[in-house]
């Protein structure tokens, strides 16, 4: 599990390989990544936007911008969380996920929240010890 906390708001993510929709020998695995987004602070935000950099294990980049998380701009009072799950295909068996969201408070005060840096490992990428 990783885990992040910028301006009082708590950000843990769990990746999942998925074995089942994954296909090694195209060269296409994926993986789900559970995330709980966690007000620990003492003021109402509203999640308006997300950013990812996804990076493959060969070093290409893919960056993905929109409103909100699978649909939503979730409200989090004090004390409140929000949870969801998304997924992300590569071509490649690892590669590495890390973002922000952007979030608003009742005064219009925006700020950047990170997601934490995490690790796509499949059962398929080789391991190398140091």
């Amino acid at each position: 599990m990783y885990e992040a906390v910028t301006r009082d708001i708590k950000v843990t993510v769990e990746p999942d390989y998925l074995e089942n929709q994954s296909s090694p020998t195209d060269d296409h695995y994926v993986w789900a990544y559970h995330v709980r987004i966690e007000n620990v602070g003492g003021e109402t935000v509203q999640l308006r936007t997300r950013y990812w950099r996804i990076t493959d294990a060969l070093g290409h980049t893919q960056e993905v911008r929109g409103p909100g998380v699978i649909g939503e701009q979730p409200v989090l009072p004090p004390g409140e969380s929000f949870e969801y799950t998304s997924g992300t295909p590569l071509s490649t068996p690892s590669g590495i996920m890390v973002g922000t969201y952007r979030m608003e408070a009742p005064d219009g005060d925006s700020f950047d929240v990170d997601i934490p840096a995490f690790s796509l490992d499949s059962p398929h990428q080789p391991r190398s010890f140091n």
